[in-house]
């Protein structure tokens, strides 16, 4: 795991995690009553416990980069002190993530992708990413970068082509219209017109 992909790792870490009950390993209950539950089921049997932390931070260690592996490392650690170093890792750096990743938001075009899915792909990784580090990129922007990263295209593709990327653009719309709603239907502005994507 590079610092980039701090979010992906760590909600994959947490399922992992949770999968084989050990989640208080690296996020303790913060419940008072689930706190004592879990501090008396430590201390029955410690040497179990101490096995699985062992396991944890193994999995730790064996799940981030280099870099960052070489940055936590500490003698006789435990599993949520090293879950937190990689978490204060991300902090420390979000700020001048968040200034590249807007960089690289603004600054993308169609012209360096092969398809007009994988320029929408890297744009929203791209929101995705800073949302994560706490600036969120508003739909109405995401629609607007897509259009304006399209604008050089649109003048030398064909009909068909451009009727493609009226597609994917509906699509788009349509995805952010249902999760803004919370409806699993299509974006009604397109809808109610003639939709060229079934011709």
């Amino acid at each position: 795991m590079e610092t980039g992909h701090y979010h992906e790792w760590a909600t994959l870490f947490k399922v992992l995690a949770r999968v084989h009950s050990v989640l208080e390993h690296i996020i303790p209950p913060t419940d008072t009553a689930e706190l004592t539950a879990y501090d008396a089921t430590k201390a029955a049997n410690l040497p179990l416990w101490k096995r699985l932390d062992a396991v944890v931070l193994q999995w730790i260690y064996a799940t981030v980069s280099h870099d960052i592996l070489t940055s936590i490392l500490v003698a006789d650690d435990v599993a949520e002190k090293a879950w937190n170093r990689v978490a204060q890792l991300f902090q420390d750096n979000k700020h001048s993530r968040a200034a590249y990743l807007e960089t690289e938001f603004t600054t993308t075009k169609m012209a360096d992708f092969g398809s007009v899915m994988a320029y929408y792909n890297r744009l929203k990784s791209l929101t995705d990413q800073l949302a994560n580090v706490g600036s969120p990129v508003s739909d109405q922007r995401l629609v607007l970068r897509l259009l304006a990263g399209l604008r050089s295209r649109m003048h030398t593709l064909s009909p068909p082509s451009n009727r493609k990327m009226f597609c994917l653009l509906s699509q788009v719309c349509s995805g952010l219209e249902a999760r803004r709603c919370g409806d699993q239907g299509t974006c009604p502005r397109f809808q109610s017109r003639g939709s060229p994507c079934s011709m």
